[in-house]
C-alpha cells in the first residue's frame, strides 16, 4: 500500500531574523543605562522572517518610545537595504535614523538633548 505525503508538509520553514549576540547584547548595555537613569522602563524583542525588532518603552501600558529594527537584507529587499542600510530607528512612529551599523542607528539615541523655552 503506497501513502502520498505532501512535500510542502515536509519543507524547511523560513527562519526569523534575529539579533546577533553583539549587536543584543549593544542593545541591552544601551538600556540599561537608560534605565538606571530612570527614562526608560521596559523592552520588548520580536522576531519574524524578514525583521527583528527591539521596543524600548516608558511605561508598560504605553506604545513605544522607540523602536530599533534590523532588515533583512537577502532577495527582493537585498538593494533596498544595500542602499538604505539594515537597521532603522523609529521614534513615536516617525523614522529618525537609518544605517548600516547598528552604532550608526545608536548614536541618535545618545545625542544630547537641549531644552528649548518658548
Amino acid at each position: 500500500m503506497t501513502a502520498v505525503f505532501p512535500i510542502s508538509d515536509y519543507r524547511r520553514k523560513a527562519p526569523y531574523l534575529n539579533f546577533t549576540r553583539v549587536e543584543l547584547q549593544r542593545l541591552l548595555n544601551l538600556y540599561s543605562t537608560r534605565v538606571m537613569r530612570g527614562e526608560w522602563r521596559d523592552y520588548a524583542i520580536s522576531h519574524g522572517p524578514s525583521m527583528a525588532s527591539f521596543f524600548i518603552f516608558r511605561h508598560t501600558q504605553e506604545s513605544p518610545l522607540f523602536v530599533i529594527s534590523k532588515l533583512e537584507s537577502r532577495g527582493k529587499d537585498r538593494m533596498a537595504a544595500a542602499k538604505n542600510g539594515r537597521f532603522v530607528l523609529f521614534g513615536r512612529h516617525k523614522k529618525l535614523k537609518q544605517g548600516h551599523e547598528l552604532e550608526d542607528v545608536l548614536k541618535a539615541l545618545n545625542q544630547s538633548l537641549t531644552l528649548i523655552s518658548a
